[in-house]
């Protein structure tokens, strides 16, 4: 996900009186980003070395029911590290929009990992608690992160693409 444009998705079902917690998240307190809710609220946060947090947040409390979120990243530059805008959708209606000045360049933490549904160690925002108090209330359908071409992906023989996105994850 670093250096590139990508997506991160999830279908949720919401209901009577909201939802909070961590969807998705990787990283942690020391640089990461998490997709979560907030009071109802569907926030986005890139943590960039706990230096800057770039956060893409909605306005709107989410409907009850069957919700698609969706979080897409344009990554706008190179050398790796550089920004783009980050734009959050609910039920493919945009909610809200962002400049991520700086992204993690290389990697997140030695320790931490990509966590569906809560942020099992450090938070990567002091937006939610740490611990259990951050999994996610409501119920999880999915969720999936599509990864779009990097520059120089069209520079290796075909054979090598399974490597190749291996080795990213």
């Amino acid at each position: 996900m670093k250096n590139r444009s990508h997506t991160s998705t999830a279908e949720v079902e919401i209901p009577e009186g909201g939802a909070n917690g961590v969807i998705i998240a990787q990283g942690g307190r020391f640089a990461g980003w998490s997709l979560y809710v907030k009071d109802g609220v569907p926030k986005y946060v890139h943590n960039w070395f706990d230096a800057a947090f770039y956060y893409v947040a909605g306005d709107e409390k989410l409907p009850c029911g069957m919700v698609n979120i969706r979080y897409y990243f344009n990554f706008e530059g190179q050398p790796p590290g550089e920004g783009g805008m980050g734009r959050l959708y609910v039920n493919d209606k945009q909610m809200a929009e962002g400049k991520i000045e700086r992204t993690v360049p290389f990697i997140f933490s030695a320790d931490e990992t990509m966590d569906v549904g809560s942020d099992l160690a450090l938070p990567v925002t002091d937006d939610y608690p740490e611990g259990a108090g951050n999994q996610f209330s409501a119920k999880l359908d999915w969720v999936r992160i599509d990864l779009e071409q990097d520059p120089v992906s069209h520079l290796d023989p075909e054979e090598l693409e399974y490597h190749r996105v291996m080795a990213r994850q």
